[in-house]
């Protein structure tokens, strides 16, 4: 059963634009394959050490998102390398290096429909108050979290910070009243 905000988004939805509300992309729905989807989420260092892993797990679990692995890790040259393998000819790539490998990060990865559209739109930008990067982020150098951008890139993103067999198969007691 949908609940009355439900109802109100339902009612608010612009005709001829579906998936859209007032508040963003729609990120709930139906669909067996479509639970499925899982997207890499890193707390980076400054979240660490200003302590807002709590905030930000929150929100994901707030949304109805499956947690189905998460670490902690002290990243390695070789590692950013890896995962930020576009960046490296850019002029920003040392200082980048030198932040990441800074302090520990918090490698996470979520599970859920069309959670990689629905994360990007959460983590938003530093200047979209209401996302996890404008409520958080005090500087564009210092944005707090990394999310997967496609479903292709967070497959290949999962793989360069996880083993297959450290990714946790479970059932969500609450997935019917979720997804209905």
């Amino acid at each position: 059963a949908m609940g009355s905000l439900g109802r109100y988004l339902a009612r608010s939805l612009p005709r001829g634009q579906p998936g859209l509300s007032p508040l963003g992309p729609r990120c709930y729905g139906s669909g067996p394959a479509a639970l499925q989807e899982k997207t890499l989420v890193v707390a980076k260092p400054d979240a660490v050490q200003r302590r807002l892993l709590g905030d930000i797990i929150q929100r994901f679990e707030r949304r109805g998102f499956k947690l189905v692995a998460m670490k902690l890790v002290q990243v390695d040259r070789r590692l950013v390398d890896q995962h930020y393998e576009q960046l490296r000819l850019k002029p920003f790539y040392p200082a980048l290096v030198a932040y990441m490998t800074s302090g520990p990060v918090v490698a996470m990865v979520w599970e859920g429909y069309n959670v990689v559209r629905c994360t990007r739109a959460m983590v938003g930008d530093s200047s979209v108050v209401g996302t996890i990067r404008g409520d958080l982020s005090v500087h564009i150098t210092r944005n707090v979290v990394h999310a997967s951008d496609s479903v292709e890139t967070a497959q290949r993103e999962i793989g360069f910070w996880f083993q297959r067999d450290e990714l946790v198969a479970w059932d969500s007691r609450d997935r019917d009243n979720i997804y209905g």
